[in-house]
């Protein structure tokens, strides 16, 4: 069930812009014209079928791999630009994977970014991190991550911001809900987000987002192994290569939709 205690509904939002990195962008969900759709695309469908007649507008300026404060320079000033009724907010999650990040710097730098935010738009819902207790790349900074996701929770009721929580949304520790990069969600996990936020928006939704999976067969050692292995060559070693160099995934990559356009 959606966190009632966050949840709040009003007149429907005639623009929304998202700001964030990957997850953001979409990265994981590809559409069929090479771009990547991702669950800030399909919230912004939903938040446009309750204003067929007025002509919604939307705006996506997340890029991948982008640091917090990249976001902050970037992008919150673009938002502010915009004055949308909604700005979705979720940054620092590649801060937080570094070695050696401190969830409590990284959270004052996110506040300072809400006040900003809050006092120039409309409404600003902000995205705690996943629990990331079953993904196996993740699930050794899982500590590091419900540290920064309490911090962002707390921000939100100083700025009285809605919470897409992620962490409660059990659906999403599925594998099936992640790419084969185990990074980044995969369509049906992106579909299962945009359906949690709607929610959290006051949205009546098609479905339920922590609708649990059809049981998976049972999968052997060896296949398990063998998996991680493809895993660690395709993914793994490319992206600790990216980090060796100072390269970031989102190098040369533009927002795909940086103006407030109808859908």
């Amino acid at each position: 069930m959606a966190d009632e205690s966050r949840s709040r509904t009003r007149e429907p939002f005639g623009s929304y812009a998202a700001i964030g990195d990957s997850f953001t962008e979409g990265v994981g969900d590809p559409g069929p014209d090479g771009r990547f759709v991702g669950w800030a695309d399909r919230l912004a469908v939903l938040l446009g079928d309750r204003l067929p007649e007025h002509g919604f507008r939307y705006a996506n300026l997340a890029v991948r791999g982008r640091l917090l404060d990249q976001i902050v320079e970037e992008q919150v000033p673009r938002a502010r630009e915009l004055a949308p009724d909604l700005v979705t907010f979720c940054a620092g999650g590649n801060d937080i994977i570094r070695p050696g990040s401190d969830p409590d710097a990284v959270a004052e730098r996110f506040e300072r970014a809400v006040a900003d935010l809050t006092a120039s738009v409309g409404t600003v819902m902000v995205t705690t991190g996943f629990d990331t207790r079953r993904v196996p790349v993740l699930r050794h900074l899982r500590g590091r991550i419900a540290t920064y996701t309490a911090h962002v929770r707390a921000i939100a009721d100083r700025y009285h911001c809605p919470v897409l929580d992620l962490w409660s949304l059990r659906s999403v520790q599925d594998r099936r809900a992640w790419d084969a990069d185990r990074l980044h969600l995969s369509p049906e996990g992106h579909t299962r987000v945009a359906l949690r936020a709607a929610q959290v928006l006051g949205l009546d939704v098609p479905a339920d987002p922590d609708q649990p999976w059809p049981p998976l067969p049972p999968r052997g050692s060896l296949e398990v192994r063998r998996d991680d292995i493809q895993w660690a060559r395709e993914h793994l070693a490319p992206w600790i290569g990216r980090r060796l160099r100072g390269e970031s995934s989102g190098d040369h990559v533009a927002p795909k939709r940086p103006d407030l356009l109808p859908l």
